[in-house]
């Protein structure tokens, strides 16, 4: 049997898991309170900034869906339109068979 990366991370991590109990269990209770009171600082930040680009993300997609729409209507002022009637919204009727398989539906080979 041969030892490949994968035993060898699993046993790294293993042994610095060890390791990093051995540090724990011999350290006094104010070096303990003082790890876990970082530990609970930097979960906090952490938090922080995960909520702070969670907001920014959701005010850049919003900016980018009206702007988008905008330069979209600006650019192409006849694309709406032609969406419009590609897609029914006005009411319409819809165009009559171009003769094309698949133009009104699906289509059975057989």
């Amino acid at each position: 049997m041969s030892v490949n990366s994968k035993h060898l991370a699993t046993f790294l991590l293993g042994a610095a898991a060890a390791f990093g109990a051995y540090k724990y269990a011999n350290m006094t209770d104010e070096e303990k309170e003082k790890m876990a009171a970082a530990l609970r600082e930097k979960a906090k930040n952490l938090k922080d900034s995960a909520m702070d680009a969670e907001d920014k993300a959701l005010e850049y997609f919003a900016e980018l869906k009206t702007k988008g729409t905008d330069s979209f209507k600006e650019y192409m002022p006849k694309v709406e339109e032609f969406f419009e009637s590609l897609f029914n919204k006005g009411g319409a009727k819809p165009a009559a068979d171009s003769g094309t398989p698949g133009a009104n539906g699906p289509t059975t080979h057989g």
